[in-house]
């Protein structure tokens, strides 16, 4: 598949202001997340009809952990919900699911879920929908330095070729929400070269208008690469 008339195949995004968003109209955190969730929904549909490859969601950090236990088992049981009910729209649209990040240690129902949703969208092909899961982008890169030690040679392209990204296009665009300006552990060696998005807007109330602003945004930069 080319690149669109942006330019762009894959887009990461930081979804940051689910809390926020919440305690601006006084109600309780999980409320947001609930916000959040159908803001993914928009997102993932407009992905397809913007001309997508790829789209990488920062669901759920290595460093969430250490939120409360409730807030905790409040985002596991909407992850479980969103799968379960968005498999046949994934269907539909021709969407295939991916997951990155140390997945396989999240709770065996869980997992489970997980694998069945890899399977039967394994064949889908319009847009691939890559969900960072207990996923740390430090991690991420000793699990591929190792892989790539293991196998004899450490190098730019065997660590690229281990990361939990490989098979999916370059990344081009990395967004993050909510007026916070730093990675925060999230796809450190592929936003390298990557463009840079800062959108004051939370998550929740982040519509398709406002992606195809930033990727309207990126259009207009100049790429070089390290480059003159």
């Amino acid at each position: 598949m080319t690149a669109t008339h942006h330019g762009v195949r894959h887009v990461a995004i930081i979804m940051d202001g689910n809390g926020r968003w919440a305690k601006k109209r006084r109600l309780p955190r999980v409320a947001g997340h609930r916000a959040g969730v159908e803001a993914v929904r928009n997102i993932v549909r407009a992905a397809g009809d913007l001309g997508l490859e790829a789209m990488t969601l920062y669901a759920f950090s290595s460093e969430n952990w250490k939120r409360p236990e409730e807030e905790v088992s409040d985002l596991m049981g909407l992850m479980k919900r969103f799968i379960l009910s968005d498999l046949e729209e994934f269907a539909a649209n021709d969407v295939r699911l991916k997951v990155i990040g140390n997945w396989r240690a999240l709770a065996p129902d869980v997992v489970a879920l997980i694998e069945n949703a890899l399977e039967r969208t394994s064949g889908n092909k319009r847009t691939t929908l890559a969900v960072a899961l207990n996923y740390g982008a430090q991690d991420e890169l000793v699990r591929a330095a190792s892989a790539a030690a293991a196998a004899g040679e450490i190098t730019a392209e065997s660590i690229e070729a281990n990361l939990d990204t490989a098979g999916l296009p370059p990344l081009d665009l990395l967004i993050r929400t909510s007026g916070e300006v730093r990675l925060s552990n999230f796809l450190l060696w592929q936003s390298a070269y990557a463009e840079l998005y800062f959108s004051d807007i939370l998550w929740p109330d982040f519509k398709p208008a406002d992606l195809k602003a930033a990727l309207d945004a990126f259009a207009r930069r100049d790429r070089r690469y390290g480059g003159l």
